[in-house]
């Protein structure tokens, strides 16, 4: 069963200095019996090439497929062309950490707080993922943004984009939202997100319509409440994979 937990769904333990990305590879294959692992960039005070080995090797120890890197700032479109290339060269920084880790998809988000994207910037982002697509296609991943915030939780800005840069290494993170933009966004789906309130709301919905589109990703669940997180992600879990094996 092909299932994941985001790292994020521990943000709270590590504001408070409880886990690291060592003790997250550790639960994941020791307390919910895992073969993946799906990590937060937030969980990567590093990366370079030291850094990276030692979490390598952890996963190897573990024998843990790295499902998904998710890397915030890094995002492709800022208006201050100095942050712009800031996060230009954070992105360079952790495709390079995605190939060393040997991550199968990354997320690297678009940017834009506004609703829609001006023809500049939708230029600039689809220029820069056409980009990163061919050196994912090169080296055997996949790489895209997420609908989580922004432009990019409008369904028709995320469709023209992936109709734009139209490569087969190019993908998106299908945070489910159980509306209609989860159908549009299917055939394009390389991995996905599965918060709480899904979990409670329209699971078994929400996953049949995917599995339905021929979904062969991992299902990757993320817990956002920052309490009682080893708990909640458990009972999260626990109904993701009832779904599943159903």
């Amino acid at each position: 069963m092909k299932v994941s937990i985001a790292s994020y769904s521990f943000h709270g333990l590590l504001a408070k200095g409880q886990i690291d990305v060592f003790g997250y590879l550790e639960s994941c294959k020791y307390r919910y019996h895992l073969d993946s692992a799906d990590i937060w960039n937030g969980m990567l005070p590093a990366t370079d090439d030291d850094y990276l080995q030692k979490v390598k090797q952890a996963l190897d120890e573990r024998e843990l497929v790295l499902a998904n890197l998710c890397v915030d700032r890094a995002h492709i479109w800022e208006d201050d062309a100095d942050l712009r290339e800031k996060n230009y060269q954070n992105a360079l920084a952790h495709l390079h950490a995605a190939e060393a880790l040997g991550a199968r998809t990354i997320r690297i988000d678009a940017g834009v707080q506004a609703p829609t994207f001006s023809g500049e910037q939708f230029d600039w982002i689809v220029r820069r993922y056409k980009e990163f697509a061919q050196r994912a296609h090169d080296n055997g991943y996949r790489v895209g943004p997420e609908n989580h915030w922004g432009a990019e939780v409008v369904p028709e800005n995320m469709l023209s984009i992936c109709r734009a840069v139209d490569h087969p290494a190019f993908g998106v993170l299908l945070h489910y939202r159980g509306n209609h933009g989860d159908a549009e966004m299917a055939p394009w789906a390389m991995h996905t997100h599965i918060s709480w309130d899904i979990t409670e709301q329209c699971l078994a919905e929400s996953i049949g319509l995917l599995r339905n589109q021929g979904y062969d990703g991992y299902w990757g669940v993320e817990h956002h409440s920052a309490e009682y997180e080893y708990a909640r992600v458990a009972i999260q879990l626990a109904r993701v994979q009832a779904v599943l094996a159903q």
